[in-house]
């Protein structure tokens, strides 16, 4: 069965997630994106193996943490997609745009393509490429357990941003109503920011999908 702890880091809370399988203890950590000693200290703490860091999208508060918990825990960092290599290329610009603490470039150890998918101990995670707040967002979802890990593709009562570089309003509503939505309304969702929600209580009531 699939467990999870939702870890709100950098001063974006961004909602890093560990992942595991509770019959293995094997564990992936979903959008790193800073505190990496918070981060440590949740692992520690569950007593869970990291096998992988998986990431949704190449923006500085979503990897912020990556580097330093991959060579952490000897791992493979993998995602998003290769449409997302220019932001991990621009990751010093971002944190002066942004006020963040210095990350150095970095690329992940394998892109991501929609239709792989992911092993995490007896767990298997689909991967979905959902553009729109970048060009190469990927979406995790465990069908077997009803849940999906969407990064800034969708939020409660919002969706994600399309004003940065190579963002499209176009393609984020596409993405949404024509890939999550289709995966059924009692699919969970645990969003880059913010609380959970169903993929059912938006479609009815996210005023961005009206």
């Amino acid at each position: 069965m699939l467990q999870y702890q939702i870890i709100p880091v950098t001063s974006y809370q961004e909602n890093c997630t560990i992942v595991w399988c509770d019959k293995t203890n094997d564990a992936a950590i979903i959008d790193p994106g800073g505190d990496a000693e918070l981060i440590k200290k949740a692992v520690e703490k569950l007593g869970v193996k990291i096998g992988k860091i998986l990431i949704t999208h190449g923006h500085l508060d979503h990897v912020g943490a990556t580097v330093e918990l991959a060579k952490h825990y000897n791992v493979e960092i993998i995602g998003s997609g290769v449409d997302d290599e220019f932001l991990f290329n621009s990751l010093p610009e971002q944190c002066m745009q942004f006020g963040f603490p210095y990350i150095k470039p970095f690329l992940p150890n394998k892109w991501l393509n929609e239709g792989d998918t992911i092993e995490i101990g007896q767990l298997t995670l689909n991967v979905l490429h959902c553009p729109g707040h970048t060009p190469g967002h990927m979406v995790f979802i465990c069908p077997a357990e009803k849940i999906a890990f969407v990064g800034d593709v969708l939020f409660k009562n919002s969706i994600g941003r399309t004003d940065f570089p190579r963002g499209s309003y176009t393609d984020l509503i596409n993405s949404i109503t024509q890939k999550l939505l289709p995966l059924g309304d009692d699919i969970a969702f645990i969003p880059g920011h913010g609380p959970m929600s169903t993929l059912g209580d938006e479609r009815r009531h996210n005023p961005y999908l009206k």
